[in-house]
Order: C-alpha cells, then sequence, then structure tokens
C-alpha cells in the first residue's frame, strides 16, 4: 500500500472539537517529525468560538525539504474526532487522501478515498480516561500511514505529556497502534480471499 509517507511533504488535518487533544495530537506529530525524524514540520491551529466544546483543527506539514506555506489545502491525511470536522474538511480530500475516523463520532458517506475507522474514544474508555483518545489515534495513524517513525512518537509523547502519565499514554498508543495493524492484517486476508479467525 502507498502511504502519505512516499511524498516529499504530507499535509496533514486532525479535527474534533475542544477538550479532545486535537492540537496537542498535532503538536505530537509535528515534534515527532522533526525531533525524531530530522523532517522540516509546521503546525497551525483554529479553535472555534469557545475551546471546550467548539470546533477546532490543528493543520501539519511534514517535508523533506523547507515548508514555505503552512497551511493545508488538499490533506494526504484527515484525523477526524468530530462529525463536523469531517463534514468541513472532507470536500478537500482527494483520491489519494486517507481518512481516518473515530467510528463511534463519525459516519463517513460517500468518501472520495481510502478510509480506516477506529472506537478510539471507547478504547480510552476502557483504559479509564478517554481524554486518550488522540494518543490512540495517533497510535491508529502511524500504524496505518507510517507518516512518522514509532520510536519518534512514542518518545515525543514521552516528553509532551504530564509527569505520571507516560506509561499509560503510551499504552494508548500501543493499542491504537496494534488495531491499526490488525486492520491492515485483515484487509489483506480479505484481498487474498481469505475468511475465518485471524491468527
Amino acid at each position: 500500500m502507498s502511504t502519505p509517507a512516499n511524498n516529499i511533504q504530507t499535509e496533514i488535518i486532525v479535527t474534533g472539537f475542544g477538550g479532545q487533544g486535537i492540537i496537542l495530537a498535532g503538536r505530537i506529530l509535528g515534534m515527532s517529525a522533526s525531533l525524531g525524524d530530522n523532517k522540516e514540520s509546521t503546525l497551525v491551529q483554529a479553535y472555534g468560538p469557545e475551546s471546550r466544546g467548539g470546533a477546532c483543527n490543528a493543520q501539519v506539514i511534514i517535508s523533506e525539504t523547507p515548508i514555505h506555506y503552512p497551511y493545508v489545502n488538499a490533506p494526504h491525511i484527515l484525523m477526524a474526532l468530530s462529525q463536523a470536522g469531517y463534514e468541513k474538511f472532507t470536500p478537500a480530500l482527494r483520491a489519494d487522501s486517507i481518512l481516518l475516523v473515530d467510528q463511534d463520532l463519525v459516519q463517513p458517506q460517500e468518501v472520495p478515498c481510502d478510509h480506516f475507522a477506529i472506537p478510539a474514544t471507547r478504547m480510552a474508555e476502557n483504559l479509564g480516561n478517554k481524554m486518550m483518545a488522540n494518543i490512540i489515534m495517533l497510535g491508529f495513524c502511524t500504524a496505518i500511514t507510517k507518516v512518522v517513525t514509532t520510536e519518534s512518537i512514542q518518545a515525543t509523547i514521552a516528553e509532551t505529556v504530564p509527569k505520571g502519565t507516560v506509561e499509560r499514554n503510551i499504552e494508548a498508543f500501543n493499542k491504537g497502534f496494534d488495531y491499526g495493524l490488525s486492520t491492515l492484517k485483515g484487509r489483506e486476508r480479505r484481498a487474498a480471499g481469505q475468511t475465518g479467525a485471524m491468527v
């Protein structure tokens, strides 16, 4: 599968509502690329009229070369944790984009590109803190798109999240990452015409 990471420049939008850690997710992605993977990155953040509960998004560009314009016009990757955010940015998706959604919060329709779903918020609640849905989604994104290396983003998470929560956040990342790997494996099996329980 061709991933956005194959591009010289990868444009990403993380969208949801205030209180979901959308901006933090964008910051972790950008820092992982620049500090861990030695690439260029930019982050532009936008809030709705109120921070908690209002619409917000983080626009991240990761590039092998200097970035001259920090705004995302047509995202290679769209991570949507709210229906409103999904509806706002879906028209900008291209045929070669990848859409990642929280399946309990977003109901995609007529998506123009490949898309993947994970119950990120439900998984975070099962871990005891639904605020970690953003970290689960980052793990899912890393497995599906390989836009940053696993090592760099885990290191960035460890440096970024509050002290005393590192282990739980790394566990959340790994849950999302493993779910992404399982999703890809399931697709491969279906493409090969295999059925039955996964090994």
